[in-house]
């Protein structure tokens, strides 16, 4: 028998529940056990290969998070969330990042980095090929982690704003990124919801269901 550990209704409950925060409480923090649980599912985020070619950076100083607004059209989410997530990729991915993975995954598993020349020469194989965008394969996984993310949060009764709009090249400059080695990709400022935002209490426009499932 499958082990059910919260049920069905509960995740679709806290799905309906959810929506892109456009008005957080910023007296209201998330506390430590609930966040740390939030970036623990960041660290178990599935990726392509398991290569996981990324960096996720939490600005708490409040005066960086103030120089970020002008540099995210002016939306208030990243100053006024109880926490502001930055979801970066490694500038570069090459040879090197590939053995770096063999190796840790022949540490935990226990087994010896030769057994493993199969998938090194897969992936590197891969990242080799000229029809593809490293930086490109490497954001879409952030993609992944935000998703993974927004759901956890979602099933804590924690709100979040995924963001696109911003400018990652002042974000990149503002936070020091580059001179670590990655890039911006992807903002979510995580909190609770003001009472004021009007957002709150709008109905989710969604296509019906047997338009969006199909099956063949």
């Amino acid at each position: 028998m499958t082990n059910i550990f919260i049920s069905s209704e509960q995740i679709l409950q806290q799905l309906r529940w959810r929506y892109a925060t456009k008005k957080f409480d910023p007296s209201k923090k998330i506390p430590n056990v609930l966040w740390h649980c939030l970036l623990e599912s960041l660290v178990l985020t599935p990726s392509s290969f398991g290569m996981q070619p990324w960096k996720f950076f939490v600005v708490n100083d409040n005066q960086l998070r103030e120089k970020l607004l002008e540099h995210s059209w002016g939306q208030k989410q990243v100053i006024d969330a109880s926490h502001l997530l930055v979801m970066t990729i490694k500038n570069e991915i090459n040879e090197s990042e590939v053995d770096r993975y063999i190796k840790s995954m022949a540490q935990i598993r226990g087994i010896s980095t030769e057994g493993l020349d199969g998938l090194s020469k897969t992936i590197k194989g891969f990242l080799d090929n000229p029809n593809i965008d490293s930086r490109q394969w490497a954001s879409k996984q952030v993609y992944i982690a935000l998703g993974q993310f927004m759901t956890t949060a979602a099933l804590l009764g924690i709100d979040t704003c995924p963001m696109e709009g911003f400018n990652p090249v002042k974000y990149d400059e503002i936070l020091g990124l580059t001179q670590k080695g990655y890039h911006s990709v992807l903002v979510c400022p995580a909190g609770y919801r003001s009472e004021e935002d009007k957002y709150a209490y709008l109905s989710k426009v969604r296509y019906p269901f047997e338009e969006i499932i199909e099956n063949i």
